[in-house]
């Protein structure tokens, strides 16, 4: 169990997990949007992220691809935290706009954006006072 856990926190380590200032949901359908769609808009974020030096450095943005946001339509969805921005429509033609001003300029697409959910900033108090 312990050489398991080491493992998994080698892993961690190589991925940098901790150290990045976002974090990328992309839903890669199929019912938001069709499969092809979706991948094509994967591929195009990897590739813009790498471009704009947003993969390795302090301003890391970490991607994760997943099947179902929930949403299931005008797809591809997308899921920005810690803003907690949901953006819909993001077929690869949107993709490299986002990037640059989303996460380059950090300023949200707002006529993309169908709703938010931010975190709450570290240390704040999240449980409700009496």
């Amino acid at each position: 169990m312990e050489d398991k856990k080491q493992e998994l926190q080698q892993v961690a380590a190589k991925l940098g997990l901790g150290t990045y200032r976002r974090h990328v949901f992309l839903c890669l359908g199929p019912n938001c949007c069709t499969a092809e769609v979706g991948q094509a808009a994967w591929e195009t974020l990897k590739k813009a992220l790498k471009e704009r030096g947003l993969s390795y450095g302090p301003n890391d943005c970490y991607r994760t691809k997943v099947g179902c946001l929930r949403i299931c339509q005008d797809g591809p969805t997308m899921l920005v935290y810690p803003e907690g921005a949901w953006y819909h429509g993001m077929t690869a033609e949107r993709i490299p706009e986002f990037v640059e001003r989303h996460l380059v300029e950090d300023k949200p697409v707002r006529e993309w954006m169908f709703a938010e959910a931010p975190l709450p900033e570290p240390g704040a108090d999240t449980l409700p006072t009496d």
